[in-house]
């Protein structure tokens, strides 16, 4: 008897979706936004249990901070803003993981969003971006999950149409 078509398994642990749902959720959480100390100069964070065995952070955003350029280092993802307005751009292309230091990025890769309240976006294991908080005067607080937990985040700079490389941070580096 033939065998039937083959397919991939399922990756273990939650989906794309489920970081998603979970993330949005966790933002509607009026109690649990309250409770994080929000500072004025720099960003605050609570770690949360995600579904799953999913890594799941609240954060806070003071006026005018970001993250920079980087990578979650193969994990995928989701995150939600809970309060205010972020920021995201992301670069629509798989970029490779190794054996670059500096890359010309390619014409109409850039995506930019906005992201109000309850709002929130989904992303693969390639997912390179930077998210801010781009108003003068407004905290932002958002969600973000990812799976499996990050193994290292990539930093990098943007000059241009130019990327480069700058560190690798490795979990315990950003805790």
């Amino acid at each position: 008897m033939p065998a039937g078509p083959v397919t991939a398994p399922a990756p273990a642990g939650p989906t794309e979706a489920a970081l998603l749902a979970f993330v949005r959720r966790v933002a509607a959480d009026d109690a649990l936004v309250s409770s994080l100390p929000l500072d004025p100069e720099g960003r605050t964070w609570l770690r949360l249990a995600g579904p799953e065995g999913s890594e799941a952070w609240l954060i806070g955003w003071p006026p005018g901070t970001g993250t920079g350029w980087h990578d979650h280092g193969g994990s995928r993802g989701a995150f939600a803003t809970a309060r205010g307005t972020l920021t995201e751009h992301a670069l629509a292309a798989r970029l490779p993981t190794e054996g670059w230091k500096t890359l010309q990025l390619a014409d109409g890769i850039d995506r930019s969003r906005r992201l109000g309240e309850g709002r929130g976006r989904a992303f693969g294991p390639h997912h390179v971006h930077e998210v801010l908080n781009g108003t003068p005067d407004e905290h932002a607080v958002s969600v973000h999950a990812y799976y499996p937990p990050l193994p290292l985040m990539r930093r990098y700079s943007r000059t241009g149409d130019v990327l480069r490389l700058e560190e690798v941070e490795r979990p315990g580096e950003w805790e």
